[in-house]
């Protein structure tokens, strides 16, 4: 093997190390750049590229060791259409470039000078177009060179094609090739993720990211030197191939052609690092402005008018290449967005975390209550469940729960909501005010947004709230007054019957089991003295836990009163909340409304009182207080028997009310719309307000 001349080691070095300096070697590669108007697409080109690269790499290990290699099945190229008109535009100039590589290298030319021609052969190209069609000339020869490799041993045309080229002769070096032509790959690799950093450049769509964006500067001044280093190493790869089918005028060593392999491969990976990590950054500016324009879409479209939901639903959580995005829970099967058309839709939204199994289990009672007579007005509506997930969390880490939950439920879901786009995260978190507590956002047949919180209704009235907008929320408070049916509803099927016999009914709550027993005792001793019908149920405590089960299980035991299941204990003290909710959303205060007036009442009791309790008979006058106050008022009973029980009773406990109290008020923190000023129930002022922290572990 002939030695490299030191002159043109020296040369070669010279130009390796000479040309790093980017700042004078940017301008002379500027200086060749002469764009004609128009742009290349040459991913079709690249695609084959690649493809030739792929297969040459998956058999020369065979043929190196002189094994026979097996053709693969051939298929249609999907892109050969595309191909065929960059081939048009580009096929002389790919010609050209062949033929300048295979002379240039051949003859031991300047591996700098040649880049620097080719340069100037490209000037009328884009810089992708520039390294993609160097890339293509190289890959013509390259891969002509294997295919007559692979067909060697086995086609008559292939060894003739094979002995004039010499590449008979280079098959029979076995013991040398395999490293030479590994270490090769290694760099075409390198070229080939360069190249295709440069491609995706050029690929970004400019309606989203602006040329002059700093990411796109600097990656606009780091692309030059990317196609100058590809193209140069693809000069140098071609040297060394001719070197090794003995084609080259005195090649290099393996010392230098190792060296030369090894600094171009390192410099190919520092420039794909760079291009790398602005490629990422452009990714996140055009991310955001794309959703920045989703946002801004989804804003305009709920603020026009449609004939139907569909565009508006589409755009808020179908994607264009996902025709089923929805799970139907009734037949478990995936359906399309055209089930919702010109329907009344709540889309039930929440978090994987804060969705409680009491939750479920009372919306599916209320949602297939709904379903019984397909054709009254309250079922004609749909009910979509849109759990926001929290993308920083890998979704396989997240599905479990997902899956969990959708088991429970009956309604329509979002097949995969790992897929909803962070524009419609946001617009339900800026627009329609969802932080953690979930909400029923009621869209009307047109799609318009015409209640953005319907949970407190559903809770309150159930299927009657239908349509579920703002203006039927208003008409059905018209129709409430405070009393027991509106206070307890349906919690117990005996009710409605006590409310007709005419009976007294006491509902009372606390914690405090000694209260309760003297409470319970003191209210049986006064119905038996005074001859009172009186039924009397255990409410517990807002959102109980094991401590209110185990006041359940006593209460039951010594027979003190009637007692709730946990499920209906939870759901009768949201339902209380709800009234809270929804009262506050219409802007009433204690001041101004009484039923807000006397929920406030309750839930302060609930709060902060060891007990407390409400007596009613039918849907007429109530008596309510605190517990000790409501105790003291049964003991004393002799004071007030006269006068009338329930007005007695009431004015009784209201005159043990002294000037000096302290009321409090616990509402849920996840919430987004605790008000900043909240009125004492007992007393007008405005209420201190505190951040309370509880891990209610019981």
């Amino acid at each position: 093997m002939a030695m490299v001349p030191r002159k043109l080691q020296s040369r070669a070095s010279r130009h390796i190390f000479s040309a790093s300096d980017d700042t004078t070697m940017t301008k002379h590669i500027r200086a060749t750049h002469a764009p004609a108007d128009g742009h290349i697409d040459v991913r079709p080109l690249l695609n084959v590229v690649e493809d030739i690269f792929h297969r040459a790499a998956s058999v020369i290990p065979a043929i190196v060791q002189g094994q026979q290699v097996q053709m693969g099945a051939m298929k249609d190229s999907a892109y050969q259409s595309d191909l065929a008109d960059v081939l048009d535009i580009s096929y002389h100039t790919i010609n050209k470039i062949s033929c300048e590589i295979c002379c240039k290298c051949s003859g031991g030319g300047d591996v700098h000078a040649t880049t620097m021609g080719i340069l100037s052969m490209l000037s009328r190209y884009s810089w992708d177009a520039k390294v993609v069609i160097a890339l293509a000339a190289f890959a013509a020869d390259f891969g002509e060179f294997w295919l007559v490799a692979q067909l060697y041993a086995t086609n008559r045309l292939a060894k003739s094609v094979a002995m004039l080229k010499h590449i008979h002769e280079t098959l029979e070096q076995v013991d040398d090739l395999g490293p030479k032509f590994e270490a090769i790959n290694n760099l075409l690799k390198a070229m080939l993720d360069v190249t295709n950093y440069v491609v995706q450049f050029h690929e970004l769509p400019s309606q989203y990211i602006d040329p002059e964006a700093p990411e796109m500067l600097t990656a606009s001044t780091l692309i030059p030197g990317a196609v100058y280093w590809t193209i140069r190493s693809i000069v140098a790869c071609a040297s060394h191939i001719s070197g090794i089918t003995g084609l080259g005028q005195g090649y290099m060593t393996s010392t230098i052609e190792t060296w030369e392999r090894s600094s171009l491969a390192h410099k190919l990976d520092n420039i794909n690092s760079h291009l790398r990590k602005q490629l990422t950054l452009c990714h996140l500016h055009l991310d955001d402005n794309k959703q920045r324009e989703a946002f801004e879409t989804l804003v305009i479209l709920f603020e026009t008018l449609h004939q139907d939901n569909l565009k508006v639903l589409k755009a808020l959580i179908s994607r264009k290449d996902d025709p089923l995005p929805l799970f139907d829970g009734s037949s478990k099967q995936r359906v399309s967005i055209e089930v919702l058309r010109k329907k009344i839709v709540l889309l039930y939204i929440t978090d994987l975390h804060n969705v409680s199994d009491q939750e479920l289990e009372i919306l599916e009672q209320l949602y297939e209550e709904s379903r019984q007579d397909p054709t009254s007005l309250e079922s004609q509506y749909e009910l979509v469940w849109i759990p926001v997930v929290d993308k920083a969390i890998p979704w396989p880490e997240v599905k479990p729960k997902f899956e969990k939950l959708r088991s429970m439920m009956s309604w329509y879901s979002l097949y995969d909501p790992s897929l909803l786009e962070p524009a419609t995260i946001r617009y339900i978190k800026d627009v329609w005010l969802f932080k953690t507590k979930p909400i029923f956002v009621v869209l009307d047949p047109q799609g318009k947004a015409v209640n953005l919180n319907a949970i407190p209704m559903m809770w309150i009235w159930g299927s009657l709230a239908y349509p579920f907008s703002s203006s039927k929320e208003e008409a059905l408070w018209n129709q409430e007054t405070w009393g027991l049916e509106l206070l307890a509803d349906t919690i117990d099927t005996s009710l409605l019957e006590w409310v007709s016999e005419g009976k007294y009914i006491c509902l009372y709550g606390g914690d405090d089991m000694e209260w309760i027993r003297k409470f319970t005792e003191s209210a049986h001793s006064l119905a038996k003295a005074l001859e009172l019908p009186l039924e009397m149920i255990y409410v517990g405590k807002s959102y109980p836990g094991k401590k209110v089960q185990e006041i359940n299980k006593a209460i039951q035991k010594e027979k003190l009163s009637k007692v709730l299941p946990d499920l209906i204990i939870w759901f009768f003290w949201v339902r209380l909340e709800s009234m809270w909710h929804s009262k506050l959303q219409q802007s009433k205060t204690v001041g101004n409304d009484r039923i807000m007036h006397e929920v406030m009442r309750i839930l302060s009791y609930d709060s902060g009182d060891p007990g407390w309790a409400v007596i009613s008979q039918g849907a007429g006058k109530m008596a309510q207080g605190k517990g000790d106050a409501f105790l003291r008022c049964l003991n004393e009973h002799e004071q007030w028997k006269d006068k009338g029980l329930l007005p007695a009773m009431d004015d009784y406990i209201q005159g043990l009310q002294t000037p000096h109290h302290c009321s409090r008020l616990i509402l849920p923190g996840t919430t987004g719309s605790i008000p900043d000023k909240v009125a004492c129930a007992e007393c007008g002022q405005t209420m201190e307000k505190f951040y309370m922290y509880r891990c209610c572990n019981e």
